[in-house]
């Protein structure tokens, strides 16, 4: 497989901004630059590659928005991009398809402090707070009673589907549920990809005269939703079905050869994903897990210095996948398709 040069407008200072994407300017240099390097039109293409992206938006990716993955570095999603941006200027004729989710949140949502209180009216403190099966069960967290009107439900489903959903996450070894601060805000900047990798995506696709696919996850107040491919609770106390899974995702996935994954981060979102991922091909076929590439140097886990860490956990995860059959590379490898079977 050929590998291309980077193009001159990247500029890896940029990528930890944001900023407009000049789209005719990269759109006519697109153009010129399929015919320079004769790319052709992805649906040539005999081995369909799909490059799934988790989560690389401003929230997550530029370190002064609400929850910049840090990783272990201190700047850890900022030197992922980079890779990520140069591995897909230098495989724009190998990648078919690029397929990007969008965590998408409202705030009033069952991670965020609104929808908590504790007994004097105080809502759980952001990104330190962790709420327990036996927070909830002896009072310690209860549901903030002035924001069940908009989920259109009494006080009473919301405090029962409450102690319900910390102790589903228990019974299914979850994370416990954790009080994010406010984040990846439908119609926010945070919500918007890194600009460097939207142009990217966006190069990619006038090259390849390919749409790339956009994923939304996390909209549904009741539930949180690591995975793009499964909310972590489906039902509520009653058992009626409050989210469901994306199948129709999860077998357009599986209909490619190959399937890269990379994103943010690699302890939470990408990690239940490709969880999500494996446990479906294990149902149907094992040995489909040696179509999945994780891009180990373009995922970062979920650091906080003095707080939390989550890297022994990612790696142990990652180990777990690699041991079911995928495979664990590196993106600057420029022969990385030459070595895909």
């Amino acid at each position: 497989m050929q590998c291309f040069p980077i193009p001159s407008f990247f500029e890896s200072e940029k990528v930890d901004q944001f900023w407009r994407v000049p789209y005719q300017k990269r759109a006519e240099e697109a153009k010129e630059w399929g015919q320079k390097y004769k790319i052709l039109p992805s649906r040539e293409d005999k081995t369909k590659t799909i490059l799934l992206l988790i989560d690389v938006q401003n929230t997550f990716c530029l370190p002064d928005f609400e929850l910049f993955v840090a990783g272990k570095s201190g700047n850890g999603a900022v030197e992922d991009n980079i890779r990520l941006c140069r591995f897909i200027y230098r495989n724009l004729g190998n990648i078919t398809t690029i397929a990007a989710t969008m965590d998408t949140h409202k705030a009033m949502q069952i991670f965020h402090p609104i929808f908590w209180m504790d007994k004097q009216g105080n809502h759980p403190q952001a990104g330190i707070t962790m709420i327990s099966y036996e927070d909830v069960k002896q009072g310690r967290w209860k549901v903030n009673p002035n924001i069940a009107n908009n989920f259109n439900i009494s006080v009473e489903k919301l405090e029962n589907h409450a102690l319900h959903y910390v102790k589903k996450l228990t019974e299914d070894s979850k994370y416990p549920l954790t009080i994010w601060p406010y984040h990846s805000m439908l119609g926010g900047i945070g919500h918007g990809l890194v600009s460097s990798v939207e142009e990217a995506l966006f190069f990619h696709s006038i090259v390849r005269s390919n749409q790339t696919q956009f994923e939304l996850k996390g909209d549904n107040p009741l539930t949180e939703n690591y995975s793009v491919l499964s909310p972590e609770v489906l039902k509520n106390s009653q058992g009626e079905k409050i989210a469901q899974k994306n199948t129709q995702f999860l077998n357009k996935l599986l209909s490619f050869d190959k399937i890269i994954v990379a994103g943010q981060a690699k302890s939470h979102c990408v990690a239940w994903t490709v969880e999500d991922l494996l446990t479906e091909i294990q149902r149907k076929d094992p040995s489909l897990a040696k179509k999945v590439y994780l891009l180990e140097d373009c995922t970062s886990p979920v650091v906080i210095p003095g707080i939390i860490d989550f890297t022994e956990q990612a790696e142990v995860t990652f180990q777990r996948f690699s041991e079911a059959g995928m495979h664990i590379i590196n993106s600057t490898n420029d022969t990385i398709f030459n070595h895909l079977p």
